[in-house]
C-alpha cells in the first residue's frame, strides 16, 4: 500500500465484503474508500485496472490501530457502556433481532436497548443510499446526530457496512462490535433482548 494514496475497495456489488475490508484499513489509519455499486459500477474498469497496476508506490504505510474515524469495540467494554449513552445499532434482519432466526447462535434476540435498521435498507440495490437518505433512515430507527453510536449484525460484514452508512450520514462517533452477536451470545452472562 502507498501511504499516499486511497485506497479503493470493492466486491460484486453485496456492500459488505467491500465495507469490511473498508473498516479494517481505514480502522488503522489507512486512506480508504468504497467503490458504490462495486467493480461492476464504474465504467472503464479495464482501463482502470491498467493504470492502477502501473502506479509506482511513493511512501509506505504505517499501520496505527484505532487510528480510523470509526472505532472498534469489544464486548466486556460494550457491556460496560451499557448503562451509558451508548446507542446500538442492530444490522440484522428482523428475524435475527427478535430472535426468531439463530443463525448459528445458542441463543436470540438483540443486544439490550439495540435498535432495528436492517443492512438492506441502507442500499438501493447494490449502491449505499446517499447520505440524505441514510439520515433519515437512522432518524426514523430513533438515532440522533451526536449519538455515540455502536454497529452490530452476527459477524463483521453488516456491522462494516453499517458504520460505513452511519460515517456516510454524517455520525463523528461510530463504532463498530466487529465480533457482534455471535460473540455476545455466547457469553452467558450478557443480557440478550426478545423485544
Amino acid at each position: 500500500m502507498d501511504g499516499d494514496v486511497p485506497a479503493g475497495v470493492y466486491d460484486e456489488g453485496r456492500m459488505t465484503e467491500a465495507a469490511r475490508v473498508w473498516f479494517i484499513l481505514q480502522y488503522f489509519g489507512a486512506k480508504a474508500f468504497i467503490l458504490n455499486g462495486g467493480w461492476s459500477a464504474i465504467e472503464g474498469r479495464d482501463e482502470l485496472l491498467g493504470v492502477a497496476q502501473a502506479t509506482p508506490t511513493s511512501s509506505t504505510f504505517r499501520a496505527r490501530r484505532g487510528a480510523g474515524s470509526v472505532g472498534l469495540v469489544d464486548r466486556q467494554t460494550l457491556k460496560a457502556e451499557l448503562s451509558g449513552d451508548v446507542r446500538i445499532f442492530d444490522a440484522r434482519t428482523a428475524g435475527e433481532h427478535t430472535g426468531e432466526d439463530l443463525r448459528r447462535n445458542a441463543r436470540g434476540g438483540h443486544l439490550p436497548g439495540a435498535r432495528l435498521l436492517p443492512h438492506a435498507n441502507l442500499l438501493d440495490g447494490s449502491r449505499l443510499r446517499p447520505a440524505a437518505d441514510l439520515r433519515v433512515l437512522l432518524a426514523q430507527a430513533g438515532f440522533q446526530p451526536g449519538d455515540h453510536l455502536v454497529t452490530h449484525c452476527d459477524g463483521g460484514g453488516r456491522v462494516a457496512l453499517a458504520a460505513a452508512a452511519a460515517a456516510r450520514a454524517g455520525y463523528d462517533d461510530v463504532r463498530a462490535y466487529y465480533l457482534s452477536f455471535a460473540d455476545w451470545a455466547k457469553d452467558e452472562s450478557c443480557a440478550i433482548g426478545r423485544d
